[in-house]
């Protein structure tokens, strides 16, 4: 969990959310910051704009039985995530699988706003081979990031 620790930048996403699908023209650039806690959980800010405005999303991923495994508890019954950190180097990039009941997403980080064209192979790798397609995947745009949020804008 440690080596997950610092800044990252959400590069792409292959997802079946339909919501995705309708707003890819508005997809906004996503920064997102990971801490450690006790050594094991994963405390995450997500810096986004909403509405041209800046917001930090506040998430705690808890650690699952297995290494690289996280439970990422939502509001409501049956509304857990279940986070799989598929591949990672640390230092430039992190493909994450969320899986929520029977539907799967891969999210490709990077330490960079962009990454390799390697490492988007392999992203695109492991989006076919979870059953999602190309025109499931997105990418982020690389300007516009926010740098903080004000103390109204947060999201718990």
């Amino acid at each position: 969990a440690m080596q997950l620790a610092g800044k990252w930048f959400l590069v792409g996403m292959a997802s079946h959310c339909s919501y995705l699908a309708e707003h890819s023209h508005q997809l906004e650039a996503t920064a997102v910051t990971v801490t450690v806690l006790d050594g094991q959980s994963l405390a995450i800010s997500t810096f986004r704009k909403l509405d041209g405005m800046c917001w930090e999303i506040r998430q705690r991923y808890l650690p699952a039985q297995a290494h690289g495994r996280f439970l990422l508890k939502g509001r409501g019954y049956g509304s857990k995530v279940d986070v799989v950190v598929g591949e990672t180097d640390h230092s430039s990039y992190a493909i994450l699988y969320y899986q929520k009941g029977r539907s799967i997403s891969v999210k490709l980080y990077g330490r960079t706003i962009r990454v390799s064209d390697a490492v988007v192979d392999k992203f695109e790798q492991r989006v076919s081979a979870v059953g999602l397609s190309e025109d499931m995947t997105y990418y982020f745009p690389t300007y516009g990031f926010c740098d903080s949020a004000d103390e109204f804008h947060i999201l718990d």
